[in-house]
């Protein structure tokens, strides 16, 4: 059964759209791919003509489709019977979705009692290229706070949640951002290559990064990893505050805090380490 979505519609007007045109933002050939690689998940070790059959293509199609998801390692030809299994990059993606999931679930359960015990407003901030995306926050009940909200977006190189996950983030990564224009959003931002690159060697020394209105003129942070159950950092936890309620010579207090927070919460997702 077709359960898609209907697209807006565009009168005509100045842009000079005919009445009634419907605009459809989904690419065929895509969404085929992906009917056939839930098949393959579903109903793996299937041939070419079977996994046709039932996703409604022709066999010629499927064939190409096959191929394309088997160039990009999401599915597999097995031999000698030429039936299709899951490959080892659709393992990442299920990886990578079960820890995300897990990290929301543990975040609704965890990110009051941190925010209570700092008294202060606390966030999960994950990287999605070169930006930080706040997945969950929790608001501290003060009149004036900092406040986020979900899918809110912050370069990745400024604040504590940004320098953090910069630091851990793959090399192509950091010198991506380190080779292009570093916006300076306030005096303390740091814009030189030379400094940032040192204030990242300091992250991963010390565990945990600050933010000394280095985003905002008047807002304080501190970030430590969340790490998964492999050890591989797949967020941050931050605490955010206006400086004049967490001024420097306090901040040390919300570090401590923040990062046997943050590996509590790295333990709640299977990390062992220390």
């Amino acid at each position: 059964m077709d359960e898609s979505l209907p697209f807006p519609s565009f009168e005509a007007g100045c842009g000079g759209q005919q009445k009634g045109i419907s605009m459809s933002y989904t690419v065929d050939a895509v969404s085929k791919a992906i009917e056939l690689l839930f098949l393959v998940a579903e109903e793996g070790g299937k041939g070419v003509t079977e996994l046709a059959r039932l996703s409604g293509n022709t066999k010629a199609r499927a064939f190409r489709l096959l191929t394309t998801l088997e160039e990009s390692g999401l599915v597999r030809r097995q031999t000698p019977n030429a039936t299709y299994s899951l490959g080892y990059r659709a393992l990442i993606i299920g990886s990578a979705a079960q820890a995300q999931l897990s990290l929301i679930t543990v975040a609704k359960d965890m990110l009051e009692p941190i925010g209570r015990e700092c008294n202060e407003s606390v966030l999960v901030r994950i990287r999605d290229g070169a930006e930080t995306v706040c997945v969950a926050w929790w608001d501290a009940p003060h009149a004036l706070r900092v406040h986020s909200q979900l899918g809110d977006r912050r370069p990745l190189f400024v604040g504590a949640s940004g320098k953090l996950l910069l630091a851990h983030a793959p090399e192509d990564i950091q010198e991506g951002i380190l080779s292009g224009k570093l916006e300076r959003f306030t005096p303390n931002t740091i814009v030189k290559r030379t400094e940032l690159r040192r204030e990242l060697k300091k992250i991963l020394a010390e565990g945990h990064s600050t933010s000394l209105l280095e985003k905002s003129t008047d807002m304080v942070a501190v970030a430590a990893p969340i790490r998964d159950a492999s050890g591989l950092v797949i967020a941050s936890l931050s605490m955010t505050a206006p400086v004049t309620r967490v001024p420097r010579n306090k901040l040390g207090k919300y570090v401590d805090i923040i990062k046997f927070a943050a590996a509590r919460f790295s333990a709640s997702l299977g990390y062992q380490g220390e």
